[in-house]
């Protein structure tokens, strides 16, 4: 809590005496003289929040609005109707502020050091930049990987051609990675799930929406054009057979709300047993091309894999190559000729997002270098733009936020006593991570080279790849960090039981050490509760005080909290943010009961750290109503069309305006706005969802 100290002033003055020892006081030693002392220093003017009087933008509200109907347009109203989305943006909002002052600050550094020979991150932005020897080039420095593509002869070698893309960066039809082995948290493993899609999810290719017809076609033209850029005959021809081989594989495919779900996503087995579940496809050539020649492997979609095997057994040869050099042009088109980058980013910058512009390039080449080494650029970074006060003022935030997150387990009427205590027990091995990581990857293996825009990205690639296979077999890293500190953004790591804050979002609107505290517990406070309580959402509650993916609630814990989760999927439901699409419940559970959660628990920590005093009233808002403002202005964000189209199809996360709307849940937000029976968002008490 900010506090406002007083302090006492006091007046140091002559001794009155009575008036005879006054009187002999003045013949012993001279005249009296009162004494009286200078005015007390005028207490420091505190710095002004960034952002409004108070840490809020009141300029952005449209106090025309009934926060009982829409709370999100009383709280961003105005700032939404005057906002234009710039033209390289498919959304704006907060994050992208935020994300845009990350990438203008990085420029800054990179720029310095773009001259400098003996700097890789300076090589590589200017290479990225250089689009004039890139065009010179051509298709020459992809034209070797392209025609041992096209040089394929047989399918016995396909897998390791995979093997061969996957450690380039370029998607197959299947995905692997390494992590932790979620039953033995302790030990990293191989993990196989389903891919082989060129667009956003299965429902691109069998949906009969019409706008889902539409994209199809564009895709489809999409795929002529690359084929056909590359001097590939019968390119229309060959581009349907891609398409019509991924939409055998898109039926193959779970679902999200099936793929999100821990348990059904841990299926280990040996890789014979996979061989023999999924035939058709060299899964042990292609684990030891990846640099992972594992016995066990864990495989996320059993059935999609089955599928996808089968298909790559049905296919001409032909066809899973054409489906590899697309991808390949695709996924390296900002570093080919233009043709092929302004193709690539027409159909999934501006079909699939609606975006108009393409970024301009430095913007993209800053990108590309915080990417291709992450820790070189942020440790530049942090020392630069990310004070210490700063990470000591979140880390007390945190602390207060676990602190409240237990009393919440404390006060539950529904999970039972010994539940509680195992609770408690991983509330205590949280580790909370904020800013940067406490030690910086060695990139002393990869080779930048100067004016190889093509190579460095290959080679960065296979780096990253490697780095990642490269830990099967070794402790778990637990000072590994999975973003980086110039992301806005944060995350929440099940196995590791850990909350991870990097440097970037810890700014206003989410974070400012001189506004407002109501504003700052609603704004990163609210954040902090929701990564903190993904670890007991409807999939973070499956893992135990080691990380481990166990039963450790009674069956009674797991029913009486299906049954409040249940309410939340159908509240959900309901909205429809474009007609005839509404938000999908099941698919956005887990950021809605954190949202839910962290609010609730950010808001006792706010009131905790008051320590009993009343806060004071801020241009005639409530320390509560500052509170929930604080809450909806980080969701600020505009949307076009085919980017909100997308995020409800894919996007575990509901839309802002949804977002915003989980207050009505809240018994204090009613205190504080008084919606009234008959308003949009308001619920009578009973039908509120209580979970934390």
């Amino acid at each position: 809590m900010r506090l406002s100290l007083l302090s006492t002033s006091i007046l140091a003055g002559s001794l009155m005496l009575a008036s005879c020892a006054t009187d002999q006081a003045a013949q012993t030693a001279g005249p009296v003289v009162d004494v009286v002392s200078p005015p007390p220093a005028p207490e420091p003017m505190r710095p002004k929040p960034q952002i409004g009087s108070f840490g809020f933008d009141e300029a952005g509200m449209n106090r025309g609005a009934t926060p009982g109907d829409n709370f999100y347009d009383f709280a961003n109203g105005t700032w939404a109707k005057t906002t234009p989305i710039p033209a390289d943006k498919s959304n704006y909002g907060a994050f992208n502020v935020l994300a845009d002052l990350s990438q203008t600050r990085t420029h800054e550094i990179l720029e310095g050091v773009k001259a400098d020979p003996n700097s890789n991150i300076g090589a590589a932005y200017a290479a990225f930049l250089d689009t004039g020897a890139i065009e010179a080039k051509g298709l020459t420095p992809i034209a070797p990987w392209l025609n041992q593509i096209k040089g394929l002869s047989s399918k016995a070698g396909y897998a390791a051609l995979l093997a061969q893309a996957d450690r380039n960066g370029v998607p197959t039809p299947f995905g692997s990675y390494v992590g932790q082995d979620d039953k033995q948290p302790e030990v990293y493993a191989l993990s196989l799930f389903q891919s082989g899609l060129g667009m956003p999810d299965r429902d691109y290719y069998l949906s009969t929406d019409a706008k889902m017809v539409e994209t199809r076609a564009a895709y489809l033209t999409h795929l002529t054009n690359v084929l056909t850029l590359a001097g590939e005959a019968n390119a229309a021809a060959r581009a349907k057979a891609i398409l019509d081989h991924e939409t055998k594989i898109a039926r193959a495919h779970w679902t999200r709300v099936d793929s999100r779900d821990a348990t059904k996503t841990y299926n280990k087995m040996t890789v014979a047993q996979l061989a023999r579940t999924a035939p058709g496809f060299d899964f042990k050539a292609y684990f030891a091309g990846i640099g992972a020649p594992v016995d066990t492997v864990i495989v996320a979609q059993p059935s999609a894999v089955k599928g996808i095997a089968a298909q790559v057994r049905a296919a001409p040869l032909s066809v899973l190559k054409d489906q590899l050099l697309v991808r390949s042009l695709d996924g390296f088109a900002d570093v080919l000729p233009a043709a092929f980058d302004k193709e690539q980013f027409a159909f999934f910058g501006t079909t699939l997002s609606g975006t108009p512009e393409q970024q301009v390039r430095w913007k993209r080449a800053v990108d590309f270098t915080s990417n291709a080494l992450e820790d070189e650029v942020s440790k530049v970074y942090v020392a630069k733009y990310f004070p210490p006060e700063t990470k000591a003022a979140a880390d007390k935030l945190v602390k207060n936020v676990i602190a409240a997150m237990g009393r919440r387990i404390d006060a539950l009427d529904w999970m039972a006593p010994e539940t509680k205590v195992k609770a408690h027990a991983k509330l205590a091995a949280f580790t909370p991570k904020i800013g940067y990581p406490d030690r910086w990857r060695d990139y002393s293996g990869l080779r930048i080279v100067a004016g190889d825009a093509y190579g460095n990205t290959v080679r960065a690639n296979n780096w990253a790849h490697d780095y990642n296979v490269g830990k099967l077999g070794k402790p778990i890293d637990r000072a590994e960090w999975g973003m980086t500190p110039t992301e806005v953004n944060a995350y929440a790591n099940f196995g590791m039981v850990e909350i991870v804050f990097p440097a970037a979002i810890l700014q206003p609107p989410f974070f400012d050490p001189n506004a407002d505290d109501a504003v700052n517990y609603g704004g990163i406070g609210a954040v902090i509760g929701h990564e903190l309580s993904h670890h007991f959402d409807d999939q973070g509650a499956k893992y135990n005080a080691e990380g481990r993916l166990t039963d450790w609630w009674t069956p009674a814990d797991v029913a009486a909290f299906k049954s409040r989760t249940d309410q939340l999927v159908a509240q959900y439901d309901a909205y429809e943010p474009l007609p005839g699409l509404h938000v999908k419940g099941a698919l956005t559970l887990g950021e809605n009961v954190a949202d839910l959660a962290g609010l609730t628990v950010a808001y006792d920590a706010y009131k905790a750290s008051l320590n009993g005093a009343e806060a004071p009233v801020i241009d005639g808002f409530t320390a509560d109503q500052r509170f929930y403002l604080g809450w909806a202005q980080v969701w600020r964000r505009n949307y076009r069309e085919p980017n909100l189209r997308q995020r409800l199809l894919t996007d575990p996360h509901s839309p802002s305006e949804q977002r915003a709307a989980v207050v009505r849940n809240l018994d204090p937000w009613y205190a504080a706005f008084q919606p009234q029976p008959g308003q949009k968002l308001f619920l009578t008490p009973e039908k509120r969802v209580r979970i934390w």
